[in-house]
């Protein structure tokens, strides 16, 4: 154990030398949290690319090769699925392809990051994090193209939507039409997962007079955790935040002047197209002209195993990818040429509304909402990326590829992207919902969440003045859902009309009867209202589509329930009363074979329980405990302010207060480090479980430990 993995653990005090200009330091807090003190930027990003590496190494190879396509080569043949979609998206391929057309200053920031992570993995080649060891590999060198794929990857979570184009046009071939898009709604649509919560409220709300903003991302868990804290400061640069591991700078946090946060925009930015394209050939055809699809041939090395051939026709539209008897091409906004750009080293350094616009106007994607304050007083939010435009056709089913009819016609500008500066309210909220007014000039069309969180936040923002720092964890774990509630109160009218016998329907009637709502572990209503949705959507898929519907029931939208909740069922059921009742009993039936007969006892925590589990260190025998966390009963739902089911939840929360920096707060799900022996490996677990915080070290920095750096 001390070789392995206690001799790894990074060196955070005394002295060592880098390739730095100017002497520097890495001083780091009781959470093991990097502040660093650097001569120019450029040694600060460095800096800050050397601390990432001590503390998250093998996380950020790992996700390079996710990316990239690379599992296999060291988990085995296991890993080829995930491999293989990767390379169909071209991840590696485009991201080589951004980095030579990027600003050029731009690269210089990600190439300093590089020599910092590669500084360090130079330095630690004979004492590697533990995952090195057991899977028996050495990293290979870190490269600015690999923090593009970092970046991309988590471009690649928040949008892709193209298996719902293919899902919704299966469910149109053998549903009723009027009902599958009545189940696809543009405007406010699909169940968004992740999702994320961000508000900004003026001084007018708050004790000081001055601003807060929150954040808190809703990503899925992992460990170590997805989120990097850290702060730079440099001459012209001092901010703090979290950071992604393997990207430079500061993607949610704040400078002297000015804090953000961030949630996804869910506007769709991926086209599926059906190509007319000869397989053998790549002989394709495109408005009444044949063209040459290029073929792009290459290997998956696969550990212990041959290595694997795959290769694909990519069309003017993109990769092609056969799907039933269908070529599929696949238009994605992060593979346009030319559109990458990095603007967060701007971002970091702006003092202003002007200047921080300016950079998001440079933000490329994946589409966001982004909340500002500063500390003169001003809240704002403006939505980015590259947002294509759409002429005919929506783009949520595959079009045809060879007429030219259905292309892209550009990209929204930025200008006249939604955005607000110091609202007469007081209040910007932004949960995933539709930002975009109904006289929209362009067509709009995502996956936009319910308004069901928003709401919520709004309400909690709006019912009193005189917030705090700490009231806004209080809103950030708020756990009523509007929309359970709304359904709880039509079961239990249903059950007064239809009259149901049986102790299990009463006591359950009684139950939602008298619920308050609240998603609360601990608790019997939440799982019985859970469980009953459940059934209710499939119901309410297999009316529309009785063939493919399964397929799609646990995706639905809320609001779509609550819309045929609201018109009685009318078109859908013969009996809207009848399928709630049968959606109530046949809940119980699964609760009763979860939790027992009786339902006063169930426990929603048991049911929505977490586990978090380290993708290698939970494979060993014996050891595997400590590495994970769980299982934990869980409070919150989709629909709750705190978005929590088994798979993802606040993936940190943040609270910018603009009077004192240092009465900000900041914690991540677990801990700063992925090293398992490590104090901080998960430290931090018991405040977020709880929703407590961490004051956010900035003008006055409580050192636990420095290292020197000296050139």
């Amino acid at each position: 154990m001390y070789w392995f993995a206690y001799r790894p653990l990074p060196k955070t005090s005394g002295e060592i030398h880098l390739a730095v200009a100017m002497k520097a330091s890495i001083q780091r807090d009781a959470l093991g949290v990097p502040h660093i003190s650097a001569g120019t930027w450029e040694d600060a990003i460095f800096l800050q690319g050397f601390a990432t590496a001590q503390d998250r190494l093998w996380q950020m190879d790992a996700l390079r090769r996710l990316a990239a396509g690379d599992l296999a080569e060291i988990v085995g043949a296991a890993a080829l699925d995930a491999d293989r979609e990767a390379r169909m998206l071209r991840m590696r391929r485009v991201a080589e392809d951004h980095f030579r057309t990027m600003p050029a200053a731009d690269r210089a920031v990600l190439a300093a990051y590089a020599h910092g992570v590669n500084a360090f993995i130079e330095s630690h080649l004979n004492q590697l994090p533990l995952e090195f060891t057991i899977l028996h590999y050495d990293p290979r060198p870190w490269s600015a193209v690999d923090s593009i794929l970092a970046g991309m990857q988590m471009f690649r979570n928040l949008t892709t939507t193209y298996r719902d184009e293919v899902e919704k046009a299966t469910m149109l071939e053998s549903g009723d039409a009027a009902k599958v898009n009545f189940l696809f709604p543009s405007r406010s649509g699909r169940e968004v997962q992740p999702g994320s919560n961000a508000w900004a409220i003026a001084g007018s709300h708050t004790a000081t007079g001055k601003p807060l903003l929150a954040n808190d991302p809703h990503l899925e868990f992992s460990l170590p955790s997805t989120w990097y804290q850290v702060h730079l400061q440099a001459p012209g640069l001092n901010v703090a935040g979290v950071s992604l591991p393997g990207v430079p700078c500061i993607i949610v946090g704040h400078n002297d002047r000015i804090a953000w946060g961030v949630t996804n925009l869910g506007y769709d930015v991926q086209d599926f197209y059906i190509e007319k394209l000869d397989p053998n050939t790549g002989r394709y055809l495109f408005r009444g002209q044949q063209e040459q699809a290029r073929l792009e041939r290459e290997w998956i090395p696969v550990k212990g195993g041959k290595p694997v051939e795959f290769s694909q026709w990519v069309t003017r539209h993109g990769p092609v990818s056969p799907h039933g008897n269908q070529m599929l091409a696949l238009r994605w906004t992060a593979t346009e040429p030319g559109a990458f750009q990095f603007p967060f080293f701007d971002l970091n350094r702006a003092s202003n509304w002007q200047e921080f616009t300016s950079a998001l106007a440079r933000f490329p994607g994946p589409g966001q909402n982004f909340v500002y304050a500063d500390v003169d007083g001003n809240i704002g939010y403006h939505a980015t990326g590259l947002l294509p435009i759409r002429s005919g056709y929506d783009g949520d089913v595959p079009v045809d590829g060879s007429s030219g009819q259905y292309e892209w016609t550009g990209f929204i500008p930025f200008e006249e992207i939604p955005s607000f500066f110091n609202p007469p309210s007081g209040v910007i909220v932004t949960a995933n919902q539709n930002p975009f007014p109904k006289d929209y000039k362009y067509s709009v069309h995502g996956e936009f969440a319910p308004e069901y969180r928003s709401n919520q936040i709004r309400s909690l923002l709006l019912a009193r003045n005189g917030f705090k720092p700490e009231d806004m964890l209080v809103v950030q774990k708020d756990v009523y859902s509007g929309f359970m509630q709304f359904l709880a109160k039509a079961v239990v009218a249903a059950c007064d009309r239809r009259k149901p016998s049986g102790p299990a329907v009463n006591d359950a009637v009684k139950l939602l009867r008298n619920w308050n709502g609240q998603m609360e572990k601990g608790t019997p209503s939440p799982l019985l209202i859970t469980l009953v949705y459940q059934h209710l959507r499939d119901r309410i898929a297999s009316s529309a589509s009785p063939k493919q519907g399964q397929l799609y029931s646990y995706q639905m939208a809320p609001s779509v329930v609550q819309s045929i909740l609201e018109m009685g069922g009318k078109g859908w059921f013969a009996s809207l009363d009848e399928e709630l009742v049968k959606s109530l009993t046949e809940g119980i039936e699964e609760g009763s074979k979860l939790q027992g007969s009786s339902v006063n006892r169930w426990d929603y925590g048991t049911y929505n329980e977490l586990n978090i589990r380290h993708p290698v260190g939970s494979q060993l025998p014996m050891v595997a405990g400590y590495f994970n966390i769980g299982p934990m009963p869980m409070s919150g739902s989709s629909t709750s302010v705190k978005q929590t089911t088994r798979r993802l939840g606040p993936s940190m929360r943040f609270v910018a207060d603009l009077s004192d920096w240092d009465r900000s707060l900041n914690n991540l799900t677990v801990g700063e480090s992925g090293e398992i022996l490590s104090s901080h490996y998960k430290d931090q677990w018991e405040a977020y479980y709880s929703a407590h915080s961490f004051p956010m070290h900035f003008r006055k920095v409580e050192s636990k430990s420095t290292l020197g750096i000296l050139p």
